[in-house]
């Protein structure tokens, strides 16, 4: 495969290299793409010296798989560019997400519904992705009919700005905000931008993203999204309703038995998910599963998960490796002379 990183230089996609090596992803030939300032700078990958390469020069490659990690209004430019030279793109950022036409995908829920034609594959939102690998088992055997969910989330998951941030504030030195607010010794319940209902775009995310992937439009949602001073990862309190009852021993054995999940609740001995269990893992945590006391049908959850890799860029070449194991991507040879033109 002819694998282009997109955005090669930011969190995401310095984490996307290093699990394209971890995975052993088949790879004969790599481009690092980022933006024009980064031209000619040189990264390396799987031991090798790669220097940074422009969009239009990646484009003229031809890679076989685009993975975009370089924001929305990047990918709304360039995906298109990549996918009318056949490349197939999966895109990280929000551009694609709540597009019809395209496919939102995470690949223990949804890869089936991928085929030859989806030129542009859209990765979900972080938070959206950790909680719908852990609920969506649980909504096949009792059908969910109502979420209310708080999150509390990582720093990396705005950048390296506002680990810049975190850090200056704990070691006491002036520099760049990343937020309105110290993040350090605090949180603030504000992710992205607020719309006219007073939720913000991260909390209409997770609402909107979560029945696309599901595929059931009539699951009722309420999100509250929090900024914490975390570098390990996302975690999530998950209240669930469904509409058939559930035993709780029932719930913990279909989730040890769910492929991505590990199960960590053993009140008794202290264990349950934290971010820096997670952190650097591509597992989905839950734990402090216990009955809703205050109304029927109602589970809570607690979900953790590392927001760079499983969040983003774990899930993006999870979906890469399932369209080259259903041959739904195979490598198309270029010749030197369409190279150079």
């Amino acid at each position: 495969m002819r694998v282009a990183v997109v955005g090669a230089t930011g969190l995401v996609g310095t984490t996307m290299m290093k699990i394209l090596e971890e995975r052993n992803f088949p790879i004969t030939e790599f481009l690092a793409v980022a933006s024009e300032k980064s031209v000619g700078k040189e990264i390396v990958f799987r031991g090798q010296k790669h220097a940074i390469v422009g969009m239009q020069t990646a484009v003229n490659a031809r890679p076989d798989i685009a993975l975009f990690s370089a924001g929305g209004s990047t990918s709304l430019e360039w995906a298109p560019k990549f996918a009318e030279v056949g490349t197939t793109v999966i895109d990280n950022s929000s551009a694609w997400r709540a597009d019809p036409t395209k496919k939102l995908v995470v690949p223990e829920v949804n890869a089936h519904v991928l085929n030859k034609t989806d030129k542009i594959i859209a990765n979900p939102n972080c938070s959206t992705i950790q909680m719908v690998v852990a609920l969506n088992p649980l909504h096949q055997k009792y059908r969910i009919k109502r979420l209310v969910i708080s999150t509390y989330q990582s720093v990396t998951g705005t950048g390296v700005k506002a680990v810049t941030q975190m850090m200056n504030e704990r070691n006491g030195v002036a520099g760049e905000m990343a937020y309105k607010y110290s993040i350090d010794m605090n949180l603030i319940p504000h992710i992205d931008s607020f719309l006219d209902n007073g939720y913000t775009k991260e909390e209409m995310k997770m609402v909107n993203e979560t029945r696309k992937i599901i595929g059931d439009k009539t699951i009722k949602i309420t999100a509250t999204t929090v900024r914490v001073p975390v570098m390990g990862g996302h975690s999530e309190s998950v209240n669930v309703e469904f509409l058939s009852e559930f035993e709780l021993q029932e719930v913990r054995r279909i989730l040890q038995n769910t492929p991505g999940v590990i199960v960590v609740d053993d009140v008794n001995n202290f264990k349950y998910p934290m971010p820096k269990d997670a952190e650097g893992r591509d597992e989905v945590f839950v734990g402090r599963l216990r009955r809703d006391e205050s109304r029927r049908r109602c589970l809570n959850m607690w979900i953790v998960a590392d927001n760079l890799r499983k969040g983003a860029a774990t899930n993006a070449i999870q979906i890469a490796e399932y369209l080259i194991k259903e041959k739904i991507v195979q490598s198309v040879e270029v010749s030197a002379e369409e190279l150079v033109a």
